[in-house]
């Protein structure tokens, strides 16, 4: 009896402890929503010079808060093939549906479903800026094409894989719902060792958050 009450408390625990993380990041989106209605408004009524300088104030924004804090809150959900969830760390993600639920919760107007279950080409070329394409060579080749292109964040898409790239100075780390370890799911790993990005043999990579993406989130611009 001991025991049944042991594990009754463990689960509820574990349900309490879930329950908070999704409080926790559901005031994290609204806090996004209202920090991009913030830039909204003051953009629309500021002159060239400010605008441009809002726009570089969101870019820091929005970089450091999706890869310190939106990031975060996913790791360790699993990943499976089906997998559509919108809370971390309940249910399960698949990569489309995490890399498109991830821009989808920092406030871009985003098609979550149809974005999430397309090939990751089509929607690379749509969002980011720089786009680049390596054919069956090694992953050095890419990080050197990322030193020479600074830090920031990427997108990136593979044979049968699409992710995130964080790179800060030398640190490069590749952030994605992992089918190769799916009962940890969404990760971060370096670039190269035994994963989807080293092993696969096509690579589609784009920058994130350049100037017109940045303006197509202060203006709430929809991406089809």
């Amino acid at each position: 009896m001991k025991t049944v009450v042991f594990f009754l408390f463990l689960f509820t625990f574990s349900l309490y402890g879930y329950s908070q993380e999704a409080t926790k990041y559901e005031e994290l989106k609204k806090h996004m929503t209202e920090k991009q209605q913030h830039f909204s408004t003051i953009y629309a009524t500021s002159d060239t010079a400010r605008q441009k300088e809002i726009v570089r104030e969101a870019q820091t924004y929005l970089t450091t808060t999706i890869s310190d804090s939106l990031f975060p809150y996913w790791y360790g959900t699993p990943w499976s093939f089906n997998g559509t969830t919108k809370v971390p760390k309940q249910g399960t993600i698949a990569c489309g549906y995490f890399v498109a639920g991830i821009l989808s919760d920092a406030g871009f107007q985003v098609p979550r479903v149809k974005w999430a279950q397309s090939a990751s080409e089509p929607v690379i070329v749509k969002i980011a800026s720089n786009v680049q394409r390596f054919h069956n060579q090694p992953i050095s080749k890419l990080i050197d094409y990322l030193n020479h292109q600074g830090d920031g964040l990427y997108i990136v898409g593979l044979d049968y894989h699409v992710g995130f790239i964080s790179k800060t100075g030398n640190n490069h780390r590749f952030i994605h719902s992992n089918y190769y370890r799916p009962e940890i799911g969404v990760m971060a790993e370096p670039l190269e060792g035994h994963n989807p990005l080293n092993d696969s043999k096509y690579r589609i990579i784009g920058k994130l958050l350049d100037t017109e993406m940045i303006k197509n989130w202060i203006n709430h611009v929809e991406y089809k």
